[in-house]
């Protein structure tokens, strides 16, 4: 069906019978040609990697902030636009009570919503690269093109009009006391709108949409705007998309209509924050489908949210572009089981977010493009998922790689660091230099265990100090972690045994495996040697890493035994013993000993054997020590030495 035929015809959204056979077969007829029974590359993904695949000079598309207003009548008053939910990559929904947002949460959307959507971008109004400067004037383009299409009759423009320009109420704004008369005005004017049949007349049209009381219209951006707090979540060159459904009692088919503004405009207070629309979507719709409406709302949203139909929207060509758009989305979407799940449980964002450059890149650049979960198969060829990037491909020149390496990285080189001048880096700065001393510290004590205190920390601190500065400043890293490492601290005992096996010196055998090792690193930097990283699998690099545990953990297990040879278990050690055990002063062998302490027991009294107990070594130690012990003896139990000492 081509794109003047859909926009010639009325819409008939609302009809039941055969009509409605006939979009379900138009909406279901795209999914099967995804499905196993037709080609594996559909004229949607044919569509999609054209419009991806363009290499055009215009800059990436901006970030978007999408709103989503509801026509909902406020305090019990008039019907005015009602925002309910906002994205920037997550949804926020407005809480029940209206006064507070909700956290981020991935937006869980219907199947059903997705279909209802995509028959609305192939019956309604699709207009890309349209001019405005002002609300106004672009709600009266998107009405007069209505007309013109014959999907509006003219009868209802200015009812349509005086919908479309109702005040737009955000969840910034407190509710505002209007005075009796303006209360009155604006009932008054409402009632003569859709009730008196003259409303028709050039007078009464301008009247109605001129009226402050119904409609404040403005270029400028609103005071609560500009003070909003949540301008500072989005970048300076974001654009905004707003989505405007609601249902009224004067339409017998949907109103809808998707337009791409050719630069973005500032348009007034329609959105939130003051950010230029560039994509507004409106769906008006009879009475009775309010929730479909929303739910329908809430999907355009979440796909001008998603990285992929973003780019599609920026891109579009017609209407067909969008459609492919949606079924590249339905082809990617999972789907729940209604009775194990429930819809009320909001999903929290991931901590990291999957990118979409696979998705892209599958139809940007993909020979074979393989849709509704398919992938490409395999041949098994190697590769560890590096991936065919700039960094990895060698360019058979001499020092190719290095040469490329720094015209890369020198644009950023300076502000590598001049950017850790914020106190916001302050945590990353105390973690690294915790993360680096600490290693220093740990394998600095291994070090020297195993290489008999030839290695140990100072050497182990001034080696991180010294290659870690190096390395900062000439590889363009300056947050990697340098430090002794498991492996290293395995080849230094093993040398160092080696060493000592062999009768040689192992700080000179150290010194010229060094110069070695760097000699041979030139060789391979002059080389281009590192394209073969992308051949490495997980499965080298993980048996490399099991090596190493098992020799941690047989050191362990070796040391343990050893404990056991040092300091044996008595095994014929039993508790009662403790109690048998007695203390007295009697010296092995006469001398000197024995003398002082015969003294030290008349000094004392009957307490020689506590003082024995207190101080054995005053019987077996030299006189100096007797001595020593005797006095404090004396000093603790206040008592006099005899002159003889």
């Amino acid at each position: 069906m081509s794109a003047e035929n859909v926009e010639g015809k009325p819409s008939n959204l609302g009809e039941r019978g055969r009509t409605r056979s006939s979009t379900f077969l138009r909406v279901v007829q795209p999914m099967f040609n995804h499905s196993i029974f037709t080609s594996a590359v559909s004229p949607a993904a044919e569509r999609i990697r054209f419009i991806l695949g363009e290499e055009d000079d215009s800059p990436a598309p901006p970030q978007l902030f999408t709103e989503l207003d509801e026509l909902l009548a406020v305090d019990g008053q008039e019907m005015e636009w009602k925002e309910t939910a906002r994205w920037i990559k997550f949804e926020e929904k407005v809480e029940q009570g209206g006064e507070r947002w909700s956290k981020p949460h991935v937006a869980t959307l219907s199947l059903h919503s997705l279909f209802e959507l995509r028959t609305c971008m192939e019956k309604g109004s699709i207009m890309l690269d349209r001019e405005a400067s002002s609300l106004p004037q672009l709600v009266e383009m998107i009405v007069d093109h209505q007309i013109e299409t014959g999907l509006l009759k003219p009868e209802l423009k200015d009812k349509v009009t005086y919908t479309l320009l109702r005040k737009h109420r955000h969840q910034t704004k407190k509710s505002n006391l209007r005075s009796l008369a303006d209360i009155g005005k604006t009932v008054s004017s409402a009632s003569r709108m859709f009730t008196n049949p003259d409303n028709g007349s050039p007078a009464m049209t301008h009247r109605n949409l001129t009226s402050s009381s119904l409609n404040d219209i403005s270029d400028k951006p609103e005071k609560d705007q500009l003070k909003n707090k949540f301008m500072k979540k989005l970048p300076r060159d974001a654009e905004a998309s707003n989505v405007l459904v609601g249902e009224v009692d004067f339409l017998d088919t949907p109103f809808i209509a998707f337009v791409r503004l050719q630069q973005a405009v500032m348009l007034g207070a329609l959105t939130e924050v003051p950010v230029p629309t560039r994509f507004l979507f409106i769906l008006l719709g009879p009475k009775g489908k309010a929730k479909s409406y929303h739910e329908i709302g809430r999907a355009i949203a979440t796909l001008m949210s998603d990285e992929v139909f973003h780019d599609i929207a920026y891109k579009a060509k017609d209407r067909h572009d969008l459609i492919a758009g949606i079924d590249e989305f339905l082809d990617e979407v999972i789907v729940l089981p209604p009775g194990e799940w429930d819809p009320a449980i909001r999903i929290e964002p991931p901590k990291s977010l999957p990118s979409s450059d696979k998705r892209k890149n599958m139809y940007s650049g993909g020979e074979n493009v393989q849709m509704n979960g398919d992938t490409p198969h395999d041949g098994g060829h190697g590769g560890g998922g590096h991936g065919d990037c700039e960094e990895l491909q060698r360019t058979g020149r001499f020092c190719g790689g290095l040469i490329k390496d720094i015209k890369r990285k020198a644009p950023f080189f300076a502000s590598d660091f001049y950017d850790a001048l914020n106190i916001q880096a302050l945590s990353a700065i105390l973690f690294i230099y915790l993360a680096t001393v600490t290693n220093a510290i740990t394998f600095g004590g291994l070090l020297g265990d195993a290489t008999d205190n030839m290695q140990g920390v100072l050497e182990s601190f001034l080696g991180t100090a010294v290659s870690g500065a190096i390395f900062c400043l000439f590889a363009g890293q300056p947050l990697t972690i340098l430090s002794s490492t498991g492996p290293v601290l395995v080849f230094e005992r093993l040398l160092f045994n080696f060493s000592k096996d062999n009768n040689f010196d192992y700080l000179e055998f150290r010194l010229w495996i060094g110069l070695w090792s760097a000699f041979l690193c030139l060789i391979l930097v002059a080389t281009d040697a590192s394209f073969l990283v992308q051949y490495f699998t997980r499965f080298t690099e993980e048996g490399f890493s099991s090596l190493i545990s098992f020799i941690f953990i047989y050191d362990a297990f070796k040391k343990m035994i050893k404990l056991a040879d040092y300091y044996p278990i008595n095994s014929n050690f039993k508790v009662g013993y403790n109690t048998l055990f007695s203390c007295a002063c009697v010296p092995p062998d006469p001398g000197e000993g024995i003398t002082l302490c015969v003294y030290a027991c008349f000094a004392f009294g009957g307490r020689c054997r506590l003082l024995a107990c207190k101080f054995s070594a005053c019987c077996h130690g030299p006189q100096e020590l007797v001595l020593f012990f005797l006095k404090n003896c004396a000093t603790e139990f206040d008592v006099s030495l005899p002159e003889v000492f």
